[in-house]
This record gives structure tokens, C-alpha cells and sequence, in this order.
């Protein structure tokens, strides 16, 4: 038997589950809970990049579904529309 780790991303109001089989699911759901929010507030790409020092082609990237952003990452973008990110492991038994 052996353990395996789930992070658990907390947006605002919304859950986030990650792994590997929800992952793709979760992820779209993330990245247009971002998209949304910086909408909402009128902010273009270019300013949440300025304001985040996340690079544009990497904003543009993740809101295309084509990126593959770090934590830090994610914490940048998140912290730059006012949204809370967190992580919590939560650990979970696979059998081989």
C-alpha cells in the first residue's frame, strides 16, 4: 500500500481539488475563477502582469489552458486580485 498526497487549493469561496484524476477538470475551474475575477475588476493581462510580476506570456499561457503555472505562481496572480490562496496536503491510501 502506498500514500499519496492531494493539495487542496482554496480560492475565496471556491474548493479546488488537485489530482491526477480530477486534475484537468479542477484545473479549467481554476483558471476561470482567475480569468473571472480579473474581469470583474476590469484588469487586462497586460496590467495583472505588471501588478502580479507574473510575465504576460505566462498570464496568457495559464488563461489558455496551455500553461502549467507554479504555486508561486498561482500565489502571484492570486494575491494581485485579492484572492486568498491556500494549500493543504491531505494524505490518501492507493493500492498497488
Amino acid at each position: 500500500m502506498q500514500l499519496n498526497a492531494l493539495i487542496v487549493c482554496l480560492f475565496i469561496m471556491n474548493t479546488y481539488f488537485y489530482s491526477q484524476k480530477s486534475h484537468i477538470m479542477h484545473f479549467e475551474s481554476l483558471i476561470l475563477s482567475i480569468k473571472e475575477r480579473r474581469e470583474m475588476l476590469q484588469v487586462t493581462q497586460e496590467m495583472l502582469a505588471d501588478l502580479s510580476g507574473v510575465g504576460l506570456r505566462t498570464l496568457k499561457q495559464f488563461e489558455s489552458g496551455k500553461g502549467n503555472p507554479t504555486a508561486e505562481t498561482l500565489n502571484k496572480l492570486g494575491n494581485a486580485l485579492g484572492m486568498e490562496l491556500t494549500f493543504k496536503i491531505i494524505k490518501t491510501e492507493t493500492s498497488e
